[in-house]
């Protein structure tokens, strides 16, 4: 969260616009979510729900992605916001998304202590 709020709040950009894939951070983890908890056997190979399930959590991470891009690459002449805080914003995204996969990681072992699903 800290690459995204400078993205956004350091005086040479001064743009809120990159915040909005906070959104997105929220959204991510919801289908899964929902999904392992609706399935008889999440370790089990293909199960329909959680595949769709992975695929609109997929559809969320790309556009959390795609959104800063878009909008640094929009008009050539007058960018909504700078490719500086385009790239600040890409690594608050890889730093938010690998710590959602450690998460899913850690509390989906079998052997551990606390399962929270």
């Amino acid at each position: 969260m800290t690459f995204v709020i400078l993205g956004c709040a350091l005086p040479a950009y001064q743009v809120w616009w990159p915040f909005f894939v906070v959104l997105f951070y929220i959204l991510a983890p919801i289908p899964t979510i929902l999904a392992r908890r609706y399935t008889e056997d999440p370790a089990n190979g293909s199960n329909p729900c959680l595949e769709l399930a992975i695929f609109f959590t997929m559809g969320f991470v790309i556009s959390s992605f795609a959104l800063p891009i878009v909008l640094a690459r929009s008009p050539v002449n007058n960018p909504v916001i700078q490719w500086g805080a385009c790239y600040l914003t890409l690594a608050g995204n890889v730093v938010v998304y690998l710590t959602l996969v450690g998460f899913f990681m850690t509390f989906d072992q079998d052997d551990a202590e606390y399962n929270p699903w």
